[in-house]
């Protein structure tokens, strides 16, 4: 139990400040951090399953089997994405080389800064013991003001299907929205912190791996999975400026396991370069902008089925697109 114990820890999956903590499901990136929490194989012996035991997530995947069979006329938006495909033809960028050119845009006219805030597309997959899977796409936008309060908006949507309802589970009542529904709306008072990922981030390697490291409470060395964990936590809260993304494509560049496969197009319409990294039981997609070194998006995909959730190889487990 112990073991159990400090692994939950170290996932952290719903952090006491959280927007979603003890208030309804896991948000994109706690999910994420579970499901790598159920799917990642320690030294010697697999880990012990832990089933998601979400119970509004269960809701939603019963209702989104009704919603199928009996809605309305207008196919709901909420199947889960195919994963991205590499174009057969293209030619991979080695990450170093991808490094090299995000450090020449540090200093071009006109070069993106550092902004607190952002602004993400996500899908990710519910699942529950008996129910199959569900996926629910969102939109959040969040924005620092010059007092340190700020805002955040959360909208139902899915830019794959626009004009479609999308399924919600909202407050723990799971139903059919317009596309462009707002789950969210909220203002925070000003609040101030010295510690990541609510400060800046640093533009040295060795700090921001222990940056990231910090900010996702991971108690020793980065892993890889452990890494592309920590991009995610800090795109979540930064919208990146050249410095900041070439230091970060340095960081990257020095990784074990991510290997570069080709071009891909997104799920936003832009062109990127994709980096992979096999995991156990999953497979997760870096994908970067070719001549700026920022991060467009990362998904995760299930190379192993689990009947007993419902899953296919090749789901796609979750999926984040970050814009400016």
């Amino acid at each position: 139990m112990a073991d159990e114990l400090e692994l939950l820890r170290r996932a952290n999956p719903v952090p006491v400040d959280g927007p979603h903590y003890g208030d309804g499901p896991l948000d994109h990136h706690a999910e994420r951090r579970l499901s790598r929490l159920l799917h990642e194989r320690p030294t010697g012996r697999r880990r012990t399953r832990l089933v998601w035991g979400l119970a509004a997530t269960a809701v939603v995947a019963a209702t989104a089997l009704t919603l199928l069979l009996s809605g309305p006329g207008t196919t709901p938006a909420i199947a889960a994405p195919r994963p991205l495909v590499v174009e057969a033809d293209s030619t991979p960028v080695p990450l170093r080389v991808l490094a090299d050119r995000a450090q020449r845009q540090v200093t071009a006219e006109g070069a993106p800064k550092l902004r607190k805030g952002t602004h993400v597309q996500s899908w990710s997959m519910g699942m529950s013991d008996d129910k199959p899977p569900v996926t629910l796409p969102e939109e959040r936008v969040v924005r620092w003001k010059a007092d340190d309060s700020h805002t955040e908006l959360v909208v139902a949507t899915d830019p794959r299907h626009p004009g479609r309802p999308v399924l919600r589970d909202d407050g723990g009542d799971p139903h059919l929205v317009e596309d462009g529904h707002v789950i969210s709306r909220q203002t925070y008072p000003p609040s101030w912190s010295d510690a990541p990922p609510e400060s800046p981030p640093p533009n040295d390697t060795a700090r921001l791996r222990a940056y990231l490291q910090e900010a996702t409470s991971t108690h020793t060395e980065l892993t890889t999975p452990e890494l592309l964990d920590g991009v995610a936590v800090l795109l979540d809260h930064w919208t990146l400026g050249a410095r900041e993304s070439a230091t970060l494509a340095r960081l990257l560049a020095g990784t074990e396991g991510l290997r570069p496969v080709g071009q891909v197009t997104d799920r936003l319409g832009r062109r990127g370069q994709a980096y992979e990294y096999q995991g156990a039981g999953y497979r997760v997609m870096l994908i970067m902008q070719p001549s700026t070194g920022a991060v467009l998006g990362l998904e995760t995909v299930f190379t192993k089925a689990e009947p007993q959730y419902g899953v296919k190889a090749g789901d796609v487990m979750d999926y984040s697109a970050w814009m400016r």
